[in-house]
């Protein structure tokens, strides 16, 4: 190994080492010294490593959850981004922070979680073996701007990794389209009946044939414009996937039941968190689990099992209530947890927390899309409405024009006292906060509970 990414590697070991010590994570910044000594460290770094990628809008770390409990019960030496930092600096500190002084990497895989417009350029350096695409959906225009951009961020990504297996999600069109003219191998993941009887009202994100324009026609929709498409002009259709739920046996505010076709064997699964969504990231898993080389029975064991990422679904104990986090950030996920709520028949109470700074997205006009008015026509459930964050007012009156009664939302800036209001008596919370909220809030939990810190 050269000169150069040995002192590159020990700089991003021991500014990693000094950042955590002082509470600080060291997810991004040790990279990015690492990146000023060697521009190709992550190549190196990589070499002869078998790397799992996922990317996509909605659920990548989460399912990135799923593999590694995979990964390990089958007895992989395998290393991840936990923390969540999945941008370049982020992966190459993981990946030096998980090699000798002398840049050698002792594990034989790597599991990845990838920012969409970041694959681009991470894609030229990491030996990719797997890459998932979970979604395309509408997220922080302010950043990524037209969903297209994004779909072409992860199609360029995809011409440099040739020999890599994509698992595609089938039911998204735009997805979908990122095996047009690709010589690498596919399989598909997809789920072939809908996930609830009444879904939140949502606004198509892709309603137009991605090839010809014409407006899709669904046999069926799961959430957003995932679903049975096909277009009725140029024959665009939905893939049928080799690994597929083919049925929803129930789904609750904790879990999910489901029988999922694995290449034609068909096993019953429980997922062990809650949302239309994680059974999409459930069937994900089994995909990679096959590209892998993980034995079924292995990767079905493992959905039972996994620890969810920071903020996704996580419960925690607050005064005399239980918690359960959810992050939020574009349209189509909120329009999932708030079907999780609605099909749920317990009171709660609710708090909603929307920032705007850089990582959240800084327009907020997303929130006028999403169907708060579900949640407001069952309002009588729940039994405080509680708005915080940097943004507050402008939740406070989206809640107000969705049909929440006015004199019911509570606006309470100071995170520690909207805690207390939280865990002043039984009743369960659901908190949906945006992402630096999220971090935020979880950093105040961590005073009042036994959580650890978001990189360990």
């Amino acid at each position: 190994m050269k000169l150069q990414t040995r002192l590159a590697v020990l700089v991003c070991k021991a500014s990693g080492a000094v950042l955590r010590r002082l509470g600080r994570g060291g997810t991004n910044l040790p990279g990015k010294l690492a990146l000023k000594i060697d521009k190709n460290i992550l190549g190196e770094l990589s070499r002869g490593v078998k790397v799992t990628v996922v990317t996509g809008t909605n659920g990548k770390t989460t399912t990135s959850r799923m593999i590694e409990q995979a990964f390990a019960d089958a007895g992989l030496k395998y290393f991840s981004n936990k923390s969540g930092a999945n941008l370049l600096t982020g992966i190459i500190a993981v990946f030096a922070q998980h090699s000798t002084l002398s840049g050698k990497c002792p594990y034989t895989h790597a599991l990845i979680e990838c920012d969409e417009a970041a694959f681009r350029k991470t894609s030229e350096y990491l030996p990719v073996e797997c890459l998932v695409v979970n979604n395309i959906f509408r997220d922080q225009l302010d950043r990524y701007g037209e969903i297209t951009h994004t779909l072409n961020a992860i199609r360029e990504g995809i011409t440099h990794v040739p020999n890599a297996t994509l698992c595609l999600n089938a039911d998204c069109s735009l997805t979908a389209s990122l095996a047009d003219s690709v010589p690498n191998k596919i399989v598909w993941f997809g789920v072939n009946v809908p996930i609830y009887k009444e879904t939140a009202h949502e606004l198509s994100d892709a309603p137009y044939c991605i090839h010809c324009k014409t407006e899709y026609e669904y046999d069926y929709i799961t959430y957003g414009h995932l679903g049975g498409f096909r277009c009725p002009k140029c024959g665009y259709h939905r893939q049928t996937p080799q690994v597929a739920v083919t049925k929803v046996l129930a789904t609750g505010a904790d879990s999910s039941d489901i029988i999922l076709d694995i290449f034609g064997h068909e096993h019953e699964v429980h997922v062990n968190l809650p949302g239309g969504y994680n059974i999409y990231n459930a069937a994900a898993e089994a995909a990679v689990a096959h590209v892998v080389g993980i034995d079924e029975q292995t990767a079905v064991s493992a959905l039972s099992q996994f620890e969810c990422g920071f903020g996704r679904a996580e419960q925690f104990k607050l005064g005399q209530a239980q918690a359960r986090m959810m992050l939020v950030k574009n349209p189509a996920g909120f329009n999932q947890v708030i079907n999780l709520i609605a099909h749920d028949e317990g009171n709660y109470k609710l708090a909603f927390l929307l920032n705007d700074r850089f990582a959240d997205g800084t327009d907020i006009s997303w929130i006028w899309d999403v169907d708060f008015e579900a949640l407001a026509d069952q309002q009588v459930r729940f039994t405080r409405v509680l708005v915080s964050g940097v943004r507050a007012d402008d939740m406070a009156l989206r809640l107000k024009y969705a049909g929440f009664a006015p004199e019911r939302i509570e606006v309470i800036r100071e995170y520690d006292r909207l805690l207390t209001e939280i865990g002043s008596d039984e009743t369960p919370a659901f908190l949906m906060p945006t992402y630096t909220a999220m971090f935020d809030l979880r950093g105040e939990i961590s005073k009042h509970t036994d959580v650890k810190a978001f990189y360990e």
